[in-house]
């Protein structure tokens, strides 16, 4: 199945806000319904691909077959752009500027190999497409010609090793699959994003992930020992072993390029025995300080539970989680903070740690809610989504943005986003709410994961443009990184070459002139084109 072309994931599960809800909408962020209804993918026009023939059977030679080469009007508008919310205004209203040429369907390392080639000779720009699902401007490149190169059919565990505790996975494999393969033979990754149910493995590398469980399994470049890689110069394997003193650990140069440096074609990563028992349970603190400091402080001294998270005081009124129940808690004045701890493991385990951390979060001013915010935070980790599309469904603006940094800089950095957002849409004639969650915590700091909603504007993307800059500026001003978990894109870019530092970023170039002399992978993504 694919994801909506002009929205988040399963039509299906794609539901309408309910009336008090959008209600609610109008009379706190003025919210109106827009009058120019969203395009549907009949009445987009796309002009025919100015790929020739020649190219065309060039690709389909590399592939396979004609039937692994698509140039029709539905696959090309399914590859354009990726979901972040300005991406999906643009397809909504017929804005298909960043189309591909064709989509090429590769099933091995060989033929992607091939497909680089095609490209070279033909004067085409190649870009990587897992799942589809980057929120940074990650699939738009900058450049007019490119061969969208889908990878779903490289969707195979290669090799479990149940001794070493390893598995070998195609990238195009989707995580769910992932998890379901593993799970036959005991095992799972312990990866568990947001964008999980459509996301790929391949990705995951790309993008440098986090899951909601990385307090207990670690992030995905932690859980990554081996990649392979198909550049338009030759393959590149990286790994061998768990650890290595050989030179640098040219892993972490693959991690995160985001196929400007090359195509990954497998990810050797470490596995974990399934875990027997999960426990997901709520705590309520008086305030996001005295919420952050309990994170800390299990973060530092432990027991770290699995999953650990807090919302802040507006995110927790408005019940975010929660569809059917957003701003149930507006008008309570004793709300505070809602944080979820989650544990897996051995029933043995998962016990004692719940309850050596328990002690933790009480002597921290936490009040115990039971299991309940908990099973529901976990029944709707993947939901957020599809709210968002229902909320530009009904007119209202909804984006999220996301940083990190040493603990020391936490409340700089969560005043500062918090202030740039505010002011500068509230100077647009759209104040938003801004919410935000510690979604990922470690010995030495944190992520915060910023939620913003508001009226749409008389131009939608135009109106984002400003305060998402304003709040990138923010970020680096406040020490924090540009990006904890969604990359660096287009989006970012800029100001990723200022965190890097300019010299950082010519060494990263001198490595993508030398494995993609003629920038065909992903130009613009991630790096400036020359």
């Amino acid at each position: 199945m694919d994801m909506l072309w002009n929205g988040w994931g399963d039509p299906a599960k794609a539901a309408p806000l309910p009336d008090s809800v959008t209600g609610l909408l109008r009379d706190l962020l003025g919210v109106t319904p827009r009058s120019t209804p969203a395009l549907a993918l009949e009445d987009i026009e796309l002009p025919a691909p100015t790929a020739g023939p020649a190219a065309l059977a060039a690709l389909a030679e590399a592939v396979g077959g004609a039937a692994h080469v698509r140039t029709d009007s539905e696959s090309r508008i399914r590859h354009t752009r990726g979901k972040s919310t300005p991406d999906l205004l643009r397809i909504r209203a017929g804005d298909t500027c960043d189309v591909p040429q064709a989509v090429a369907l590769p099933a091995t390392h060989d033929e992607v190999l091939a497909v680089l080639r095609v490209c070279a000779a033909h004067g085409l720009a190649a870009v990587p497409f897992g799942g589809g699902t980057s929120v940074v401007g990650g699939l738009a490149p900058e450049r007019g010609a490119f061969v969208a190169l889908d990878l779903r059919r490289m969707n195979r565990l290669l090799d479990l090793d149940s001794v070493s505790r390893t598995a070998v996975l195609q990238p195009g494999l989707r995580a769910p699959e992932a998890e379901a393969l593993l799970a036959e033979q005991g095992f799972t990754l312990g990866h568990f994003p947001q964008s999980f149910e459509w996301a790929s493995i391949g990705g995951f590398a790309a993008a440098r992930s986090s899951g909601q469980a990385s307090a207990g399994y670690g992030r995905f470049d932690e859980m990554v020992l081996g990649l392979t890689l198909a550049t338009p110069e030759g393959t590149v394997e990286t790994g061998r072993a768990p650890r290595s003193a050989a030179g640098p650990d040219l892993r972490q140069l693959f991690l995160g390029s985001e196929g400007a440096f090359g195509v990954i074609t497998s990810v050797t990563v470490r596995v974990r025995p399934l875990p027997e028992a999960r426990i997901y349970e709520g705590w309520r603190f008086a305030s996001f300080e005295e919420g952050a400091a309990a994170l800390r402080r299990l973060a530092q001294d432990g027991p770290r539970p699995t999953v650990l998270r807090l919302s802040d005081e507006t995110e927790t009124l408005i019940g975010l989680a929660s569809p059917d129940k957003i701003g149930a808690g507006l008008g309570q004045s004793d709300a505070g903070c809602l944080a979820i701890a989650g544990y897996e493991g051995t029933p043995e385990e998962t016990a004692y740690r719940r309850e050596q951390a328990a002690a933790v979060l009480t002597a921290c001013g936490g009040t115990p809610l039971g299991a309940e915010p908990g099973e529901r935070w976990a029944q709707g980790r993947f939901s957020a989504p599809y709210l968002r599309d229902a909320l530009l469904d009904v007119g209202a603006f909804a984006e999220t943005l996301e940083t990190a940094a040493f603990w020391s800089r936490v409340p700089e950095l969560y005043g500062a986003v918090r202030g740039a957002l505010t002011d500068t849409l509230t100077r647009a004639g759209t104040p938003p709410l801004v919410m935000c969650h510690i979604s990922h915590v470690y010995e030495n700091g944190a992520s915060l994961y910023f939620t913003v909603v508001s009226a749409q504007g008389e131009d939608p993307v135009a109106h984002w443009t400003p305060a998402k800059h304003a709040a990138n500026e923010a970020v680096l001003a406040a020490g924090g990184t540009i990006s904890h978990h969604h990359g660096v894109g287009t989006d970012h870019r800029d100001w990723y070459v200022r965190e890097a530092g300019e010299l950082a970023v010519e060494a990263l170039r001198a490595v993508k002139r030398r494995l993609d002399p003629d920038g065909l992978l992903n130009p613009g993504v991630l790096l400036p084109t020359d």
